[in-house]
């Protein structure tokens, strides 16, 4: 059995994705299936997409490790990492992500706190009197 590991990032949330070639199908994310992890249906699709894509969903079995951030992080990491993972079993799949946007990590951040600020951006208000 063929083990490949990747990870991604999104924010502050990191996946470590570890797949078993020649498995059923079977999906772990920290030891709950996607659904009971997630919560949220469109989550679930999204994180899973490169699987979808790839037409491998039901040969593998993916074991994931995610810490940090919260849901939608956590959904684009485990996205970003399972796309690495599947280009180093076949890296004819790299035009397919690619064109889907799957292999950029997504850079936005939360910005930081400014002095003489009250939140990120907006300023206290003026009062003439």
């Amino acid at each position: 059995m063929e083990i490949i590991q990747a990870s991604g990032g999104r924010k502050t949330a990191v996946a470590r994705v570890t797949i078993y070639k020649g498995g059923t199908g079977r999906i772990f994310i920290n030891g709950k299936s996607p659904e009971e992890y997630f919560k949220r249906k469109d989550l679930v699709i999204y994180a899973l997409q490169p699987l979808e894509l790839s037409n491998l969903k039901d040969v593998l079995d993916v074991k994931v490790k995610l810490d940090g951030g919260g849901l939608s992080g956590q959904a684009g990491a485990l996205r970003y990492a399972l796309a690495r993972a599947l280009l180093k079993l076949n890296d004819g799949l790299r035009e397919v992500f690619k064109k889907e946007g799957m292999l950029t990590r997504d850079a936005r951040k939360k910005e930081r706190m400014k002095y003489g600020k009250t939140k990120r951006r907006r300023s206290w208000q003026y009062t003439k009197r």
